[in-house]
């Protein structure tokens, strides 16, 4: 039986469609090379993901054994989280909503 190691970062001030991109990189790769690569991306995702992964990583090694040059980036997906409503202020007295939206980001590793 493979065993899985989990991180999950929620409330991220990122909107899901923009995170999504940035996930894409990074599913299915192994974890040096994931990292490598959030490296080189320039979006505001980057580093947070890089985080998580360091801090999925740390609850492998705490947990149990394992080396970490054979772990993999199993899932990792972004889902919606809490939308804060503001207003914009528009012609002739009007207002239009805003949402602020947010993320839920969580990151699964696993040993090949």
């Amino acid at each position: 039986m493979e065993r899985s190691y989990k991180a999950v970062l929620r409330d991220v001030r990122v909107t899901p469609r923009k995170a999504r991109l940035v996930t894409d990189l990074v599913r299915g790769k192994p974890v040096s090379v994931a990292l490598d690569m959030l490296k080189a991306t320039q979006k505001k995702t980057a580093p947070l993901l890089s985080k998580l992964i360091q801090s999925a990583i740390a609850n492998a090694t705490s947990t149990s054994t394992v080396d970490v040059d054979r772990l993999v980036v199993q899932f990792v997906y972004v889902d919606e989280g809490q939308k804060l409503k503001r207003f914009l202020p528009r012609a002739q007295g009007r207002a239009t909503q805003v949402k602020k939206r947010s993320s839920h980001i969580t990151v699964k590793l696993a040993e090949i």
